[in-house]
């Protein structure tokens, strides 16, 4: 990789790392669907204009924007305003990677690597260990969303696989713009009108700026930048520096936000890395071995891997 593209790779890992630590702050300011909602809003509305028509099927685009928009962050925001702190949900939200190799075996039928089977049961003793030390800090119940959250976005792989989008940001754009009336119409429903109102009209400097970061940094310079990073080398070169996103988004917990980091939950996060790190990195048999599909997911094309998106 050249090294000004190794410097775009990690500005992503940054940007997206951070971008938990930034949802943690707004949700100070709003309720958790409502400020979803707000940041889906920002990052597609002015977007769309310029980009044109997504190049996919409709019916992709609505998919992933359910799964992805709606149910993965829906279930992250609310899990996060109940107590997951941002370190740890960078890092339970990875359970995204188990999720989709499974969905990938049972759904697409493909045939996992033993280093998959072996990379998914490292990563699930992993969860277990952290259960079970912040079982007590964080409510299991909000720990579970984000769980869920996880597979919510192994479907949205999924639909991304047999989508396969040309361009990812204009894909993004179009997905975050489905989200955004099912989210509006969920906090209406769940966190009330008089909540929204409020915290439209009490909004400051950085309700402001936790918006725009999550909507201008987090999704559209985040998955414009890995988008062109795909089209310019292979799933297998890009992918694995989506496995550094939970190590700075914990760092930057500890940072900013004073989250404790302690010897249980170090040795699960490195369980869970170096889990999904058996599940999306394989030794290359020959060069001229696969492309890689430039998809929302990163996948091989010959043996498909699929590994996160980033997220935020």
């Amino acid at each position: 990789m050249k090294p000004r593209d190794l410097l775009l790779a990690l500005a992503v890992v940054i940007a997206w790392g951070v971008n938990f630590v930034v949802i943690e702050v707004g949700l100070e300011d709003f309720p958790p669907l409502f400020f979803s909602a707000l940041r889906f809003l920002f990052a597609a509305v002015p977007a769309i204009f310029f980009l044109g028509r997504p190049r996919v099927a409709w019916r992709y685009v609505i998919g992933v924007g359910l799964a992805l928009g709606v149910a993965k962050f829906g279930l992250l925001f609310v899990a996060m305003d109940h107590g997951v702190p941002a370190g740890l949900a960078s890092l339970v939200l990875q359970s995204q990677v188990i999720f989709t190799v499974l969905f990938a075996i049972t759904v697409l039928r493909e045939r996992p690597r033993p280093a998959q089977i072996a990379g998914i049961a490292i990563a699930c003793l992993g969860m277990l260990l952290i259960m079970l030390d912040r079982g007590l800090s964080a409510p299991l119940g909000a720990l579970a969303m984000v769980i869920l959250a996880g597979a919510c976005w192994g479907v949205s792989n999924t639909i991304t696989r047999y989508a396969k989008p040309s361009d990812t940001l204009r894909f993004m754009v179009w997905v975050s713009a489905v989200a955004v009336l099912p989210l509006t119409l969920l906090s209406l429903l769940t966190e009330g009108p008089r909540a929204d109102l409020d915290a439209l009209c009490g909004i400051d400097l950085t309700g402001i700026g936790a918006l725009a970061y999550l909507a201008a940094v987090a999704t559209l310079f985040g998955f414009g930048i890995w988008g062109y990073l795909l089209r310019q080398y292979d799933a297998s070169t890009v992918a694995p520096f989506s496995l550094l996103v939970p190590i700075v988004g914990m760092a930057a917990a500890w940072l900013l936000r004073g989250e404790a980091v302690g010897p249980q939950q170090a040795i699960a996060a490195a369980l869970v890395i170096g889990g999904m790190a058996c599940t999306v990195i394989r030794r290359r048999t020959n060069r001229s071995e696969g492309a890689a599909s430039a998809s929302l997911e990163p996948a091989t094309t010959r043996t498909p891997e699929f590994h996160r998106q980033s997220t935020p």
